[in-house]
């Protein structure tokens, strides 16, 4: 931890240096997950050529690359510089709905830096509860939360969720969801098609959304340039849920998503193995939230 202390005080700049080796290191030295990246985009894009896909997948690593080190730079950032880094188009939206006494959801992805938002939420007076998977190793699990806290965000585990609730329930909030992740048990997931194919989605945020009473937002994360990015909010669906077809939050949110990418294809997190499972592999598939 020490280690990543020190280099979280070097100036971005120096950063972006280390950045720069970092994606040569990864694109041609050790080509990380290369197959995978170059798959999945050929399958999401099937109308792209190959030179249109080799360039998508360099600007992937570009901003993988810049993710890594700018998450290490998060804790020692001053709060004017977050702030000027990231962005709001329309925080009173959100800001509007938290004064009036209502936690909200909002539904990010794993688009630009998605590390930087909670903080950024928190210092744009939207606290945030940030929701995440645990992670296997121990150290890596404390710096996350190191970085996950900064500004006074709360990281919060998936399995500590429902505790949370009780505890914070008085706390007007967001509840902070990477909601493009794989789910743990795709066999209980929402199916659907998703970037030509067929895809499991978690379908806790919906039931949480709808059991709560809470509204829910699409948050949309755009890199306008290098360590600077814009962020927007989209209602997806609010209370009364009793006329909203099962299924309907997901759905839009997918649709978002799906548009985002296809705007800023090199911004999503296309090392992920997001289609390790296919829908055949189960013979017992949710395919409707009742």
């Amino acid at each position: 931890m020490i280690f990543f202390r020190l280099l979280s005080r070097l100036p971005l700049g120096v950063l972006y240096l280390f950045s720069d080796f970092l994606y040569y290191l990864l694109l041609y030295g050790i080509r990380y997950r290369r197959k995978v990246v170059l798959e999945n985009m050929k399958l999401s894009f099937p109308e792209k050529s190959d030179a249109e896909i080799q360039a998508v997948a360099r600007g992937f690593y570009r901003n993988l690359t810049d993710l890594i080190v700018e998450t290490i730079k998060m804790p020692a950032l001053s709060p004017d510089e977050l702030r000027r880094r990231v962005r709001f188009t329309n925080a009173e939206l959100v800001q509007s709905r938290l004064r009036a006494g209502q936690t909200v959801i909002g539904m990010a992805s794993h688009q630009g830096n998605w590390e930087w938002i909670p903080s950024a939420s928190v210092l744009n007076s939207m606290p945030v509860d940030s929701v995440y998977k645990p992670l296997n190793n121990a150290f890596f699990e404390e710096m996350m939360r190191t970085v996950r806290s900064s500004f006074g965000a709360v990281p919060t585990s998936m399995r500590n969720l429902p505790r949370q609730l009780v505890a914070r329930k008085d706390v007007p909030r967001i509840i902070a969801l990477v909601a493009d992740q794989m789910p743990d048990v795709p066999e209980h997931a929402y199916w659907t098609t998703f970037l030509h194919r067929n895809t499991p989605f978690t379908p806790g945020t919906e039931r949480l959304a709808r059991s709560r009473k809470f509204a829910v937002f699409y948050l949309q994360l755009v890199r306008l340039r290098r360590g600077y990015y814009e962020a927007t909010f989209t209602l997806i669906a609010e209370p009364p849920y009793e006329a909203v077809p099962p299924g309907a939050i997901l759905e839009r949110y997918r649709d978002l998503l799906e548009e985002t990418i296809r705007n800023h294809p090199s911004d999503w997190l296309w090392s992920h193995r997001r289609w390790k499972h296919w829908r055949e592999k189960y013979s017992k598939v949710i395919t409707k939230l009742s």
